[in-house]
């Protein structure tokens, strides 16, 4: 008995369920967003904390949690239209103002405050980005639909590209600094960059072209895609590209290849949510009650100049972007969500044997912070946009 209650994966397998009741039992009782809940829980439960659940720096886990990831931005990326950015080039225009705007503030933040250049650089990259998971979760849980809805989830679309492309550079220039070869360096960023956003496009054309040649209106798409979204994961995560951008593309191209997603769930249904569950518990389990500690105070203040210049960003450019000023203030608030990503991206990484990733102490109090508070921001934001059921009927 007490070597099954040590085993890991029942540890792991009692923290998904203990995580999956508490998000069901704040919903219900305060309502609060699951997956606030969710990543509390992980965060409670791991090595560092409680001891409950062991390291999870585990590649296996790491593989489950970007394909949770990877359906996640599939749905997202088939939520883009490319035809209404545009049309209203307004909106891309304030996506990349308030993004490069706040990368840069978090980084002369950050670097006034005694952190390395590379390290002030790299926190910028990451702090910039928005957590699609956390953004796109909200909305489906909500049910909410509008402009602001809408924005938001272009928005994060915007912050999430710019942010791999931006991290993926950094590491570049920190390996010219280590090789001498500039060169080199830059052009495997972009190659890993280019590839992966190609694998993605191509999974677009293939799966799609699959689907017609069935001509089986009754099938089920949710299977279809889930499936190929895990081959594509595996394939991006094995060759150490971007599953990030492979399978943001793949949405993408379905979308715009006008395939019907309307048979598929919303979050691929019960192993959407499933994943979904594993993906918050294993990422906020990762981080570490010491560097919470340690970068505290840092944490604080980059996580209000992060939401303070995103609110800024956005609702400088809402009349342009035919909206009122109120309504891109909403826009940006509900930008708040950035743990999930931020966390696989530095898991990701940390196969490259990157020495400075662990010394991201105010990164941590940030992803630990926003994890809670991030999809609650979004969520009021959504409910004061008036785009959710219970306020448009109320």
């Amino acid at each position: 008995m007490s070597d099954l209650l040590n085993s890991p994966y029942v540890a792991w397998s009692i923290a998904i369920a203990l995580a999956w009741l508490a998000g069901e039992l704040c919903v219900k009782y305060t309502g609060i967003p699951r997956i606030s809940v969710y990543g509390l829980v992980g965060f409670l439960l791991a090595n560092t904390q409680s001891n409950l659940i062991p390291n999870s720096s585990c590649e296996d886990k790491l593989l489950l949690a970007n394909i949770a990831f990877g359906l996640i931005l599939f749905e997202l990326g088939y939520r883009i239209n490319l035809r209404w950015l545009r049309n209203n080039p307004w909106i891309g225009v304030s996506g990349l103002f308030e993004s490069i705007g706040t990368f840069l503030l978090i980084y002369f933040i950050a670097h006034g405050h005694g952190i390395s250049k590379i390290t002030a650089l790299l926190l910028g990259a990451l702090a910039m980005s928005t957590s699609p998971a956390g953004v796109l979760l909200v909305v489906n849980e909500q049910r909410s639909s509008g402009q602001v809805t809408e924005r938001i989830l272009h928005l994060s679309a915007i912050n999430c590209v710019l942010a791999v492309f931006l991290f993926k550079i950094i590491l570049g220039y920190f390996l010219f600094k280590s090789s001498g070869n500039l060169w080199e360096a830059t052009s495997i960023s972009l190659f890993i960059l280019i590839v992966s956003a190609a694998i993605g496009g191509l999974f677009g054309i293939i799966i799609p072209a699959i689907l017609r040649a069935l001509n089986n209106f009754e099938i089920n798409t949710t299977v279809a895609f889930a499936l190929a979204i895990i081959l594509l994961v595996a394939i991006t995560h094995s060759a150490k590209l971007s599953p990030v951008l492979a399978t943001l593309t793949f949405g993408i191209i379905v979308r715009h290849r006008r395939i019907s997603f309307s048979e598929t769930q919303r979050n691929f249904g019960v192993l959407g949510e499933l994943l979904t569950v594993l993906l918050f518990v294993f990422v906020v389990s990762i981080l570490e009650w010491e560097k919470v500690v340690a970068g505290l105070q840092l944490g604080l203040i980059l996580i209000g100049a992060r939401l303070a210049f995103q609110t800024f960003g956005v609702a400088l450019f809402a009349r342009l972007s035919g909206v009122t000023w109120f309504k891109g203030m909403l826009s940006g608030l509900g930008l708040a969500p950035i743990s999930v990503f931020v966390i696989l991206v530095l898991e990701q990484e940390r196969y490259l044997t990157i020495t400075f990733v662990d010394a991201l102490a105010a990164l941590t109090a940030m992803t630990l912070f926003m994890e809670v508070l991030g999809p609650i921001i979004t969520q009021r934001a959504l409910v004061w946009a008036d785009e959710t059921p219970k306020t448009r009927e109320g």
